[in-house]
């Protein structure tokens, strides 16, 4: 086994048919083979303060804009270099930048792998990438190698293989790597995870949560540069994009602070929509029309913690229907729901009915919220892209651990790989690995500090 990668041993386990009743047991054994090669034991980064923040940016496109919008408003934060395979998107960006006053950032166009001349070249604190997710992880390791902290976009990690490789880097040159996952910062999501901390939801028992959201204009047109995304709906089936809805429920549920996800079992419905969408909108002889797509339309992941709890995780992206993320956070004393936003608490909410959530906003929205939400009101996705870029921001200051580490941007992550190992093998449960190798035992729940 030893002369195995570990993604193929997992690939061919996955279909080996009969053998493949033992599914979990070649995941821990691949955790065992991952654990002996690494060098160091499991540790958060200890790092000085800085006194500035020095950015190099990989990937400049709609997301990637969002986030140099939200660092040209905060203070002592430069940005020092831009990489993008298109020359012009780097020059747009350089011109905002100079147009605000600012130093006019070194520019990296040479090529898809040019971000590695950036990390060797440029003195930089932090390479953050919001880059198609196969060089999520390329990015990250060249940043850290170099002794760069690295951030990137959702999902972190495609792979198991992957997420150990964030893991053993961080490790190794003692730099945070850590997964923008923004969802976290949501208002209804930070005021729940507040509700969570103060007891109103008594023990937390059970959750459902997902990324229910119609896109298939966004994956047949020309949305993603290189149609890349599309590629992922050809290839693979199972649970695509995890972490927005996860995150924050793996917070409300000490996931890696005192917790963590144990197995998973997962399905896929039929895949109808992308091809009768373009079959409907792009004809017939279109090539995507075409095409057979891996892909369900819906799939559902169940996922148990080492504690008991349970876990609902939908993906959802082919079919016709309004955007939801469902964030349902229950416990003995109460539950709440978004889309739309509403809570039930026993003893004071009216007997068996919701209350919306605004009942209690100004007894229990978050600090964050309260503060610095008028600076984050004109950001991306209702403000929490800017209070996630903040809150780095303030620990590279300030030299205090990030609110996500990499072993939460790996464990949210992982899903994607574990549900396609289950789903190509009947629902059987597949093992998480455990990424903190007991870490999480030791570990205080995440309180996230205002400003």
């Amino acid at each position: 086994m030893s002369k195995l990668d570990r993604r193929d041993f997992l690939k061919s386990a996955a279909l080996a048919g009969a053998g493949a009743a033992i599914i979990g047991l070649p995941i821990a054994s691949c955790k065992e083979e991952t654990e002996k090669k690494l060098s160091t034991k499991p540790s958060l980064p200890k790092v000085a303060p800085l006194k500035k923040v020095r950015i190099g940016f990989v990937g400049v496109g709609n997301q990637g804009s969002w986030h140099v919008q939200n660092f040209l408003k905060m203070d002592n934060v430069e940005l020092v270099a831009i990489c993008d395979i298109i020359p012009e998107k780097v020059e747009r960006v350089q011109k905002w930048v100079t147009d605000a006053g600012l130093a006019k950032p070194k520019g990296y166009s040479a090529g898809p792998n040019d971000y590695v001349r950036m990390c060797e070249k440029e003195d930089l604190d932090l390479v953050y990438t919001a880059t198609p997710w196969k060089w999520h992880v390329p990015i990250c390791v060249a940043a850290m190698k170099n002794g760069k902290h690295a951030a990137t976009e959702v999902p972190a990690a495609l792979t198991i293989e992957e997420c150990w490789k964030l893991v053993e880097t961080a490790e190794k040159y003692n730099k945070h790597c850590v997964m923008m996952e923004n969802c976290n910062y949501g208002r209804r999501e930070l005021m729940v995870l507040n509700m969570v901390r103060k007891g109103i939801f008594g023990e937390i028992i059970n959750g459902t949560c997902g990324y229910l959201h119609d896109l298939r204009n966004y994956k047949l047109g020309d949305e993603y540069e290189g149609n890349w995304r599309i590629e992922h709906s050809i290839k693979r089936n199972g649970n695509l994009y995890p972490t927005h809805g996860l995150g924050p429920v793996a917070n409300c549920m000490n996931i890696n602070r005192g917790d963590r996800f144990d197995y998973l079992v997962s399905m896929s419905s039929n895949s109808r929509g992308l091809q009768m969408f373009a079959n409907e909108h792009l004809g017939p002889d279109h090539e995507y029309s075409k095409t057979k797509y891996a892909l369900g339309d819906v799939n559902i992941s169940l996922i148990k913690t080492v504690k008991g709890l349970t876990i609902t995780l939908i993906h959802d992206t082919n079919l016709p229907r309004p955007y939801d993320r469902i964030d349902m956070v229950q416990g003995t004393h109460a539950i709440s729901i978004g889309y739309p936003d509403r809570i039930h608490i026993e003893g004071k909410s009216p007997a068996h009915q919701w209350e919306p959530m605004e009942n209690y906003r100004d007894q229990f929205d978050h600090d964050l919220w309260k503060n610095i939400g008028d600076l984050a009101k004109d950001a991306n996705h209702g403000g929490m892209d800017f209070l996630e870029d903040y809150r780095l921001v303030q620990a590279l200051l300030n030299g205090t651990p990030t609110d996500m580490d990499v072993y939460d941007a790996v464990t949210l992550s992982v899903p994607s790989e574990l549900s396609e190992i289950s789903v190509a093998n009947r629902s059987k449960p597949v093992d998480f690995p455990d990424f903190t190798r007991g870490f999480w035992k030791e570990r205080e729940p995440l309180i996230i500090p205002g400003a």
